[in-house]
């Protein structure tokens, strides 16, 4: 844990456990909510981690999510391990999934997710080796400005 960091915890995701899907998500959210941050930081918090966690759920076989908030920022990291990403840039790409008919049937797939975390981050990384899993490095100021 860094010096500057107020509170710090990790969350297991389980691969395709669709019944469990936006738990940590929530929980992420209630947590930032009882240390006191702004309304649009929570918001902008629950919206990347619930796509973040979504993402491990559909693609992964397992995953973890690290949250670490200081007074500037809140930190998600999410370490899964899967399949990988073949083609970031593509996956990029607002609409483009690889979402199975199952998944598109429970409502999932849009292709929206790194999209969505993206826009909803001041800083996002993402680093894939396929076949081994995925890095998703997610920084939301808490002061709300982009750089």
């Amino acid at each position: 844990m860094a010096a500057e960091d107020v509170y710090r915890q990790e969350f297991p995701v389980k691969g395709g456990d669709f019944a469990k899907a936006g738990t940590v998500a929530c929980r992420i959210k209630e947590l930032l909510k009882d240390l006191g941050l702004d309304v649009k930081t929570v918001r902008r918090a629950a919206i990347a981690a619930y796509e973040a966690e979504m993402n491990v759920i559909m693609y992964a076989w397992q995953g973890r999510m690290d949250l670490a908030v200081s007074p500037e920022e809140v930190r998600i990291t999410v370490d899964d391990q899967g399949p990988g990403i073949a083609d970031i840039e593509l996956a990029m790409t607002e609409g483009y999934s690889t979402a199975t008919p199952e998944m598109r049937e429970l409502g999932f797939g849009a292709g929206m997710g790194l999209p969505n975390i993206k826009r909803n981050s001041d800083v996002f990384h993402v680093d894939s080796q396929t076949g081994q899993g995925t890095r998703l490095e997610i920084i939301i100021r808490t002061n709300g400005h982009k750089p």
